[in-house]
């Protein structure tokens, strides 16, 4: 096993480093496709190994190639307002391509779509909700199945529907790690009370926009960015060419028994990195050289980590879960170097959200999303060098913090001499405040930190060994740090009741 999990850091590290390296030579200048050719170069090499099944990674792989070869067609660059949806378009195809493999399971969404018609108590009431910030911050496409996500909602109305619990599984992941279309519960329900319509009214449009994301994904998906004012490419064209390019690997998966689960959620979880992480908002948020150490430092804590402990690991789960862990554990460092810690920020985060909440009643579904991330990571690094410092006992040692009994390498942060030198970037007399100022840049956009390019290649390395298994949403507590420090909504959370 311990060729695995060496495979598993190097191809994780390997695209973590294409993004960060990239990133790091083009800060400040102009944003093109081709840009992103050292993250597809390295997404090339990845392969199965063992007992790893070959489909999945042809899932991973033919999609990143896709996604890279028909952006390149179809436009030179991205405009910022337009790359968060660059892994959007993926999993609306996918589904299509499934409903026309599988009668069964194109019956079964025909049931659950009727299903949704009948939720519309439950619809309304969660549109409600998020409107009004009944649930704080939140992250309407969590992984996990949190309050106010689509998935806890979705999986809400699963749990009612007479349909093979396979297929609920596939519908379930298909809008969490699978990002069926952009769209976030409650978003047309927010839109339509601003505009005067009727409450009743208004909670109607939002099932029938519940329902067309199912119905016709590609063309809900089309219409959603015609809203939006999306305007760097022809968003129709691409998935039409998508998914003429995907069918084969789809078909293969289906013959291979992987999970549909898995098959609606691998290639969308893969592409981001091309025009999103690595794009024109990063190359412009990246020119403030504190943030750019910040995620080269992070990078180095997790690759050091992670390679401090491959003799150790016991499973494929381990890796992916300290790889996640030792960011947290950098990143809450970095802000108790500035006086701050996870309960300040997560306080300070939460109470803003309520005034924003207040000020913006159409605010875009997945506002706070990242904010809901960050403040997930520091508050779970904050756990772990908490428990660091009372195992010292004052002994004035270096802070060493464990995630799953693995020592976490800070010292990355120590020799970084940007992160170490504040005095450089604002009044050197008064430079307490230059990390902290960073990490809040970062607290919208924290992709790099968590880092989502190393999770989804973990991800298909653990999910190729368990392709049976589907590998979304995270049935798990995900201890958000909103509702472990501030607000009361853990009876609200659906992780014990998935699908």
């Amino acid at each position: 096993m311990k060729e695995l999990y060496e495979k598993m850091v190097d191809e994780a590290m390997a695209a973590q480093r294409a993004d960060v390296e990239t990133v790091k030579r083009k800060r400040g200048q102009e944003f093109v496709i081709e840009d992103t050719k050292a993250y597809v170069d390295v997404a090339n090499k990845m392969e199965a190994i063992g007992d790893q099944s070959k489909a999945v990674f042809r899932l991973h792989v033919d999609s990143i190639n896709a996604h890279y070869e028909i952006l390149k067609s179809l436009t030179r660059t991205v405009r910022p307002e337009d790359d968060p949806f660059v892994e959007h378009y993926q999993t609306p195809a996918i589904l299509e391509i499934l409903y026309d493999e599988d009668e069964k399971f194109k019956r079964s969404m025909e049931t659950f779509i009727q299903a949704i018609g009948k939720a519309e108590a439950l619809i309304g009431r969660e549109s409600v909700r998020r409107y009004g910030g009944f649930y704080g911050p939140t992250c309407v496409v969590d992984f996990a199945l949190i309050p106010g996500s689509t998935s806890n909602v979705v999986n809400r109305i699963l749990k009612e529907t007479d349909i093979p619990k396979e297929h609920k599984q596939a519908i379930l992941a298909a809008k969490s790690w699978g990002m069926n279309t952009s769209y976030g519960i409650g978003d047309v329900f927010a839109n339509e009370v601003e505009k005067s319509s009727t409450v009743a009214d208004a909670v109607k449009k939002e099932v029938e926009m519940v329902k067309f994301i199912y119905e016709s994904p590609v063309e809900a998906q089309a219409k959603l960015m015609e809203s939006f004012g999306h305007e760097s490419f022809d968003v129709r064209k691409y998935m039409a060419e998508y998914r003429k390019r995907m069918e084969g690997a789809v078909k293969e998966a289906v013959d291979d028994g992987v999970h549909y689960g898995n098959i609606v959620t691998v290639p969308a979880y893969c592409v981001g990195d091309i025009s999103h992480h690595i794009a024109q908002s990063t190359f412009n948020m990246c020119k403030d050289d504190v943030v750019m150490a910040i995620i080269e430092a992070v990078t180095e804590v997790m690759d050091s980590t992670l390679r401090n402990a491959i003799d150790g690991f016991k499973n494929a789960y381990q890796p992916l879960s300290l790889a996640t862990g030792s960011t947290a554990c950098a990143v809450e460092y970095i802000l108790e170097l500035d006086g701050f810690n996870a309960p300040m920020v997560v306080d300070m985060l939460t109470k803003r959200f309520h005034n924003y909440a207040q000020l913006y009643p159409t605010r875009g579904a997945a506002a706070e999303l990242h904010n809901h991330d960050f403040m997930d990571m520091i508050y779970r690094g904050w756990r772990y060098l908490d428990k660091a410092r009372r195992d010292a006992n004052g002994a004035g040692t270096e802070l060493v913090p464990k995630v799953a009994g693995f020592d976490v390498n800070l010292r990355p942060i120590h020799e970084n001499e940007v992160i170490m030198n504040p005095q450089r970037y604002t009044y050197p007399g008064c430079a307490i405040t230059v990390r902290y100022s960073a990490l809040m840049r970062l607290a919208d956009y924290p992709c790099l930190l968590t880092s989502e390019p190393v999770t989804a290649t973990m991800m298909t390395n653990v999910i190729a060994l368990h392709k049976e298994t589907p590998g979304a949403p995270a049935r798990v507590c995900k201890e958000c740090g909103t509702a472990c420090l501030v607000d009361f909504r853990h009876q609200w959370c659906q992780w014990k009741e998935a699908v």
